[in-house]
């Protein structure tokens, strides 16, 4: 859940159109933009060192992970930095950050929030929160920012993901033991006293993700386990929220089961509405990396998209789930294959799993103990956070946290060239242009100027890892022995970039 919100063309155009994933295109939004956020990057606070974990609670977003300070947007490393022990949050608004600053001995691998937006459960490795003795996980005041003394489960190893539901705070990790009482990698604890719960799907390996479905009636766990309860569930399970009992759930089958060559296992998940969405992340050639979709009630599997490069991070707003991913290789999809470099932000259609109109980037930091880029994302239906341990985004400096948004604008298509002018025939120009590309538009609209008369307007969609295609049109309205001059004119639905000059003698 972890929400509280819930043509004309030529033959080497047709030749390029024919790769462009099945389904519609997306139309460019009034916005300026297709998908729920644009790929700008909004003014936000940084981090030294990885974001770990992302959760949001009314105007505030709060991370977790492995970094001790944060500095103000545009500042290089060890300037005007601000201590912050592992976990910090931040205005949405402004992406400042506010006065809550608990004090920890250890990272920070999980947060979420409670519904009604009062409380913030953290965990990870820590074993003292604020000067008090804290196994693993502690909770805070949203309002004062206080820790909850009298809130102290004991958790005996690393707490790797968390959600809370109704009055339930689920907890998954590496530990075998909650307050002394056999539970591995799978417990709950009641959020207002903090007391361990009968839940107990005893999972044989490590938890990495946790959510619950938006009616609260299924509680969905992935991580390397192969096992709950002794039966077999390998990676990905679907459990009752009070007994702990998994159900059937026919989508985990498209999880393969590790050989030689390939070890896979859910990294995120993340429910909205009717479907819960599933990322993995594998090791070893074409081994499943991609993102699934389900039924959250019937655990039927809706589509699955196979893209390379581990999926680390997954949100879903409206019918857009965006993902954080080191993606290399989506030919298996429909998009783009290897040689097009590292995609570490993308966004799928939630209905059919397409890649969709979102390309902004980051890139990973070589120094850091993942190397992976984004690991963690929080959302509404107006903005998106991204943490993780990337240290650029969108080729200017901002390290490990990085916040998009639905303001009006997003970005302006690439400046089209100068188009090619021919005249062959009495009273006619051939006009021929190459298309652009725009980071979060994929229908862009051309129109054809001989000086300041509209001469034709086309709709076409472009991927900018594609080739560039040529299009052309034929101008009728002129006369032998003119002189004209042309240019191209690219609008997203808001954003209009004009094209240099040419000019041409008419036959």
């Amino acid at each position: 859940m972890k929400k509280l919100v819930l043509a004309i063309v030529t033959g080497a155009a047709v030749v390029a159109a024919a790769l462009i994933p099945s389904g519609p295109p997306v139309v460019a939004a009034a916005p300026g933009f297709g998908s729920a956020v644009s790929a700008i990057k909004q003014t936000s606070w940084q981090t030294n060192n990885s974001v770990n974990a992302l959760a949001i609670a009314g105007n505030t977003v709060y991370a977790g992970g492995l970094f001790t300070r944060i500095r103000p947007p545009g500042k290089a490393a060890g300037q005007s930095e601000v201590v912050r022990t592992y976990v910090a949050a931040f205005n949405r608004t402004t992406g400042a950050p506010t006065t809550f600053a608990p004090t920890l001995n250890g990272p920070v691998y999980s947060i979420a929030t409670s519904p009604d937006g009062k409380w913030v459960v953290i965990g990870g490795d820590f074993t003292v929160a604020n000067g008090l003795k804290r196994s693993k996980i502690a909770m805070y005041s949203a309002v004062t920012g206080r820790i909850v003394q009298a809130w102290d489960p004991v958790v005996a190893a690393r707490v790797k993901a968390l959600a809370i539901s109704g009055s339930t705070v689920y907890i998954g990790g590496a530990f075998g033991r909650v307050d002394g009482q056999t539970r591995n990698r799978l417990a709950a604890v009641r959020l207002l006293y903090g007391d361990l719960t009968a839940w107990n799907p005893n999972a044989n390996n490590d938890v990495y993700a946790i959510d619950v479905s938006d009616n609260g009636t299924r509680v969905f766990v992935g991580g390397p386990f192969s096992t709950i309860n002794g039966q077999d569930h390998y990676s990905l399970a679907m459990v009752n929220t009070t007994t702990g009992a998994a159900y059937s759930m026919p989508a985990a089958a498209a999880i393969p089961k590790p050989t030689v060559k390939c070890t896979t296992r859910v990294k995120d998940i993340d429910t909205l509405g009717d479907k819960v969405f599933v990322s993995n992340g594998g090791d070893g050639g074409g081994c499943y990396d991609g993102v699934l979709a389900a039924d959250a009630t019937t655990g039927k599997l809706l589509w699955q998209n196979t893209c390379l490069g581990a999926t680390e991070a997954i949100k879903a707003i409206g019918n857009w789930v965006y993902k954080g991913s080191h993606a290399h290789n989506c030919s298996s999809s429909g998009a783009f294959g290897d040689g097009t470099g590292t995609h570490y932000l993308l966004v799928e259609s939630g209905i059919n799993g397409k890649l969709g109109p979102w390309y902004p980037n980051t890139d990973a930091n070589p120094n850091s103990t993942t190397k992976v880029g984004p690991l963690a994302m929080a959302g509404t239906n107006t903005d998106l956070w991204v943490g993780g341990d990337f240290l650029h985004v969108n080729n200017a400096v901002q390290q490990g946290l990085a916040r998009f948004t639905n303001t009006p604008g997003g970005a302006y298509p690439a400046k089209p060239k100068a188009p090619t002018l021919t005249s062959t025939t009495a009273n006619q120009v051939r006009v021929a242009f190459n298309d652009v590309y725009d980071v979060d538009n994929l229908t862009l609209t051309y129109n054809v100027f001989r000086g300041s008369t509209n001469v034709g307007s086309y709709k076409y969609v472009s991927y900018y890892w594609e080739k560039r295609k040529l299009y052309s049109m034929v101008d009728t309205g002129v006369k032998s022995g003119q002189t004209v001059t042309y240019h191209i004119e690219v609008h997203d639905g808001r954003n209009i970039v004009k094209g240099p000059s040419v000019s041409i003698k008419v036959k």
